[in-house]
């Protein structure tokens, strides 16, 4: 076992200042980008992260990014520094480039390295998801690319985008040339730049505050701390080896599914994790296949998703977990020229999902249920032109619905969850925002009754959502994932109700639509989207009946259901009034 510091470098006090003075600097860079953010995928859904990383290329903070953004940013700033060694105050880069540590490439990053009296002590990221990356058809994603060439995407593999804090115009005339909506692109550049500057200023501060050698300090003793606490949390659990499976759904190119395994070998003694990813399908031609970063970043958001929620997510609890990659595989460590246009969702999905599924084996009050899978028709990049402003062109992904939250130990899913990947740390768009900025009428957005995997804590609804094109076509480019594998349930919990998505036609009749697809709807015509619940965790008989109750009075779980699935039987009392739990009539059916 490799020892971990326990001797004190910084004051305790000065360390939880200090702490969440990183912390405070993150989140004043996220909402730098969420304000000054053009596109709605930005200002609105805020599909986008900030992070800290010191200058050995250790991720030190990032408050509330997105778990498929922030780990693995570490990647990103190793690029950095292998092909510019001689980057200089002043520089910043562009960095979209799943070979080198990326997520995909519709994730612009700008690395701003960070000098105090000459010396380069940090890197502050700023990773946003684009509403156009320059993609072959408008859209970020592209699930039917045989390789990155018919994906289409402008790619930087970590280029200078700023000298001496000037933009380089070559770099930005290349994106304004093929991006289209080029303004939109450059005013989330800038927005994305801005908040990498405004890190570079406040960690210039901190470090003339308390000088250099007291924040190195404290970050040598953050990340030992941290470890700790991670070596603490491993040493709770059972030793052994937990192997989880899953299936992600037919696709194109891939009418069987992608069969996935997880494999996690627990050394309580040591306080390590291994997390083994070597044994699942070889790339594929398609965009599914998952960058280093997302494979990385999934299998560790699954961990974290199963410990201790206080164990912070850093460079230094990450000492602890080892991931297993192959090269060449649809689960990592991708050869190129295979394309990664999707591996923030659907794969990434399912191994977040299998690994937090599979620590559930360990016992009662581990690991968590499966979460809603996969974006749906409601998550669909829109593009076209807009008669309302002179037929200007727009692009942007929507978010109009969620997947339902998995059941855990203690608590039901979330019903904001939106995808395994983003943790709830995503936001709904504003119907009204939507509405304004583009030509679309959304006309139904619900949660669906029934929809939850049953259990003692249940899983949180899917989303039912319709909207159609206003005054001109509009073109949708969307998948959806989890209708014939949807979120299954855990430690006797249930599995939710799949996803599902169609048109309706001018006269209201449904019409069939591919899982993956573009897909143009007129004036008239209108499309359905059906995202799936969470399952389920524990037994439904072991709910609390109160809370089934609860559940029926809000309309989230039929009285049918309540009483066939949950064994609860609910009348309303001989005076009249709201609906009561009959406790004798509960116990006998659960008995």
């Amino acid at each position: 076992m490799t020892s971990v510091t326990t001797g004190r470098a910084v004051d305790p006090v000065l360390l939880a200042v200090l702490s969440n003075r990183f912390e405070s600097i993150v989140r004043e860079m996220t909402n730098t980008l969420l304000r000054a953010g053009r596109s709605a995928v930005l200002n609105t859904a805020r599909d986008f992260s900030c992070s800290l990383i010191t200058s050995g290329h250790e991720l030190l903070a990032s408050a509330e990014g997105l778990p498929v953004h922030v780990i693995g940013t570490e990647f990103l700033a190793e690029a950095m520094a292998d092909l510019h060694p001689e980057f200089a105050e002043g520089d910043a880069f562009l960095h979209n480039d799943p070979y080198l540590g990326n997520t995909h490439p519709a994730d612009h990053a700008i690395l701003v390295p960070v000098f105090f009296e000459g010396e380069h002590v940090f890197t502050a990221c700023a990773k946003s998801h684009q509403a156009d990356c320059g993609n072959a058809l408008p859209t970020t994603y592209m699930p039917g690319a045989k390789d990155i060439y018919e994906e289409g995407a402008l790619i930087f593999p970590c280029v200078k985008v700023q000298s001496g804090y000037s933009d380089v115009q070559d770099i930005i005339r290349m994106c304004q040339r093929r991006i289209r909506v080029p303004e939109q692109w450059y005013g989330d550049y800038l927005a994305t730049l801005g908040a990498a500057r405004i890190a570079e200023r406040r960690l210039k501060e901190l470090c003339e505050d308390h000088g250099l050698e007291v924040v190195r300090g404290f970050v040598r003793e953050w990340f030992d701390y941290s470890e700790r606490r991670m070596v603490d949390a491993i040493s709770k659990l059972p030793a052994g080896e937990l192997v989880g499976r899953g299936t992600h759904d037919p696709y194109p190119g891939l009418p069987d599914g992608v069969d996935l395994t997880v494999k996690v070998a627990i050394d309580p003694a040591a306080g390590r994790l291994a997390i083994d990813l070597t044994d699942n399908p070889d790339n594929y031609a398609g965009g599914l296949n998952e960058s280093r970063a997302c494979a990385t970043n999934n299998v560790i958001t699954g961990v974290f998703n199963s410990i201790d929620p206080d164990v912070p997510h850093n460079a230094g609890s990450f000492r602890r977990i080892d991931v297993l990659l192959r090269d060449g595989s649809i689960a990592g460590n991708p050869r190129f020229p295979h394309s990664c246009s999707m591996a923030t969702t659907n794969i990434a999905d399912r191994l977040v999902c299998i690994t937090q599924a599979a620590f559930a084996e360990l016992g009662e009050g581990f690991g968590l249920a499966e979460g809603g899978l996969g974006m749906g028709i409601s998550y669909a990049v829109i593009s076209g032109n807009d008669p309302r402003y002179g037929g200007a062109p727009f692009v942007n992904q929507i978010f109009l619905g969620s997947t339902g939250g998995p059941g855990g130990p203690v608590a039901d899913g979330w019903p904001t969850y939106y995808l395994p990947v983003a943790a709830s740390l995503m936001y709904h768009d504003s119907t009204e925002v939507d509405e304004q900025k583009y030509p679309i009428h959304v006309f139904e957005k619900q949660l669906i009754p029934d929809s939850e995997g049953a259990g003692r804590q249940r899983g949180a609804l899917g989303s039912y959502v319709s909207y159609g094109a206003k005054g001109t076509p509009v073109m949708l480019a969307y998948t959806f994932e989890g209708h014939e594998n949807p979120a299954r349930g855990v430690r006797g919990g249930h599995t939710a109700a799949p996803s599902d998505g169609w048109k309706l036609d001018a006269d209201g009749q449904r019409v069939d639509v591919p899982m993956a697809a573009t897909l143009e709807i007129v004036p008239g015509e209108r499309v359905v989207s059906i995202t799936g619940g969470g399952g389920g965790y524990g037994d439904p008989h072991d709910r609390d009946p109160q809370l089934v109750l609860r559940d029926v009075l809000e309309g989230w779980v039929s009285d049918d259901r309540a009483r066939a699935i949950y064994g609860v039987v609910l009348a309303v009392p001989a005076g009249g009034g709201e609906l009561v739990v009959d406790a004798e009539a509960t116990a006998a059916v659960r008995a």
